[in-house]
């Protein structure tokens, strides 16, 4: 069974903190971009942040979604072996840093799309707690169940 390493630099981290923040008892996320560093072991280099969601939900915009591709696949050259989309994150701030079971079904959804393309997706899940962050991470492939990541945070 394969387990996923996630490894959040603190300027990554930086970026999610300051989202749950701003985004206080509603929910934050957006995209992960990430570098293929190792054998299952995958840095966050980007995280992007969409506008807020609600105390209990978050949808990111498709269209906004699709033009941050954009970019990061130019910027990175279109190495797509090396850099990749990710997955997605967003905040619990009120629950616990698990998915819920429409997180999971969306996950597997986009993972089982084939017009996505992707052998797997991460959901990366965070929380500020007393001001530290708290992230869990799980891998998402298609027709089989979720398996949970090791989060690393420099």
């Amino acid at each position: 069974m394969r387990v996923l390493r996630i490894l959040l630099s603190p300027e990554t981290a930086t970026v999610l903190s300051d989202a749950c923040k701003r985004a206080g008892v509603r929910e934050a996320g957006g995209m992960l971009f990430g570098e293929h560093v190792s054998h299952d072991t995958f840095q966050v280099v980007e995280a992007t942040v969409h506008a807020m969601g609600l105390i209990a939900s978050f949808t990111r915009v498709i269209k906004d979604g699709l033009a941050r591709l954009d970019q990061f696949f130019r910027r990175t050259q279109y190495d797509y072996t090396r850099f990749n989309y990710l997955g997605e994150w967003h905040s619990h701030p009120s629950f616990a840093v698990h998915p819920s079971s429409v997180d999971s079904a969306t996950m597997q959804s986009l993972v089982e799309d084939p017009s996505t393309g992707a052998f797997f997706l991460v959901l990366l899940i965070v929380k500020l707690e007393d001001g530290q962050l708290h992230a869990g991470a799980w891998a998402y492939f298609p027709a089989t169940p979720a398996r949970a990541c090791t989060v690393v945070c420099d």
